[in-house]
C-alpha cells in the first residue's frame, strides 16, 4: 500500500488508484511511485491487465500539481518536474508487456489527460471533462499534450484544445479518437474491468508483442513495419501459446495459455 497509489486485484486484473485528495494531482512523488508500481505489476507473470483509475467522485487527475511548479523555475532542464515525470510513466507503459486501461471520470485535465493518452486503451464516462489547460496559466502542455495529442485526434483538433484551453466532453473525445470508448458514468467501472478482463484472457505472448510493436513501429515506414509484424506473427506462432491457441481452435475448445 503506498501513500499514493494502491493496487487491488481482481483475478488476472491488477486495478490501481491514483489517491491524492481532492482531485488526484500529480506531483513528482505520485509520478515516482506511480511508474514503480506499473513496472512491478509488469513484471508479475499473474497480472495481465491493468486498470488505471483515480479515487473520489471529482476526478480521474485534475493536473498537474502546481504548487511545485515555481521550484521548477532553476531546475535542470533534464528534471523537468512533474511534466518530465508524466513523460517517465509514458515511456514506462510502452515499453511494459502488460496492457494499461485508463478508466476516465470527472476531470481529466493537463497531466491527467496526458497520463491518459500514454495508456493503451482509455475508456471515459461521457459527462467526464478532458482538456490541456495549460495555456490559461501562460503555459503549454509538458508531460506530452502537444505530441501524444494530435496524434490521437489530428493536428487541428490538438491545437484548438491546446490553444483554446478548454475542456470537451467523454463523449466528444470519444468522438474524436482521444478515447476509444465512451459510456454512461454508471458503466464506467464495469466496461473498463471488462475490457482489462479479456485482455488478461489472452495469450500473454501475442499481447506482448502486439504492444511491442504499437511502441516500436509507429513511426517507421509501411514496409519497415510489416517487416517487424511478420517477425512477430512468426514469433507467436512458435510459442507454446501459439500451438495451444491453434490446436485449442482444430479442437473446439478453450485455449489455456501459460505465457510461454
Amino acid at each position: 500500500m503506498g501513500e499514493y497509489v494502491t493496487t487491488e486485484q481482481d483475478g488476472r486484473v491488477a486495478v490501481v488508484t491514483i489517491d491524492n485528495p481532492p482531485v488526484n494531482a500529480l506531483k513528482a512523488a505520485l509520478l515516482e511511485e506511480l511508474e514503480a508500481e506499473l513496472l512491478r505489476l509488469d513484471g508479475d507473470a499473474g497480472v495481465g491487465a491493468i486498470v488505471l483509475r483515480g479515487a473520489g467522485e471529482r476526478a480521474f487527475v485534475a493536473g498537474a500539481d502546481i504548487k511545485e511548479f515555481p521550484s521548477l523555475r532553476d531546475a535542470p532542464p533534464q528534471e523537468g518536474g512533474s511534466a518530465r515525470g508524466i513523460q517517465k510513466v509514458a515511456f514506462a507503459i510502452d515499453g511494459m508487456r502488460t496492457p494499461v486501461v485508463a478508466q476516465i471520470h470527472g476531470f481529466c485535465l493537463g497531466g491527467g489527460l496526458e497520463l491518459a493518452m500514454a495508456c493503451d486503451i482509455r475508456v471515459a464516462a461521457e459527462d467526464a471533462q478532458l482538456g490541456q489547460p495549460e495555456i490559461k496559466l501562460g503555459l503549454i502542455p509538458g508531460g506530452g499534450g502537444t505530441q501524444r495529442l494530435p496524434r490521437l485526434a489530428g493536428a487541428g483538433r490538438a491545437m484548438l484544445l491546446n490553444l483554446t484551453g478548454d475542456p470537451i466532453a467523454g463523449s466528444q473525445a470519444a468522438a474524436w479518437g482521444i478515447v476509444d470508448v465512451a459510456v454512461p458514468a454508471a458503466e464506467l467501472a464495469g466496461t473498463a474491468l471488462g475490457l482489462a478482463r479479456a485482455i488478461a484472457a489472452r495469450s500473454p505472448v501475442a499481447v506482448g508483442v502486439l504492444k511491442e510493436l504499437a511502441a516500436e513501429t509507429r513511426d517507421l515506414p509501411l514496409a519497415d513495419g510489416l517487416a517487424r509484424e511478420a517477425d512477430g506473427f512468426r514469433r507467436c506462432l512458435a510459442s507454446e501459446d501459439g500451438l495451444e491457441g491453434v490446436t485449442a481452435f482444430i479442437e473446439k475448445r478453450e485455449p489455456v495459455f501459460t505465457g510461454r
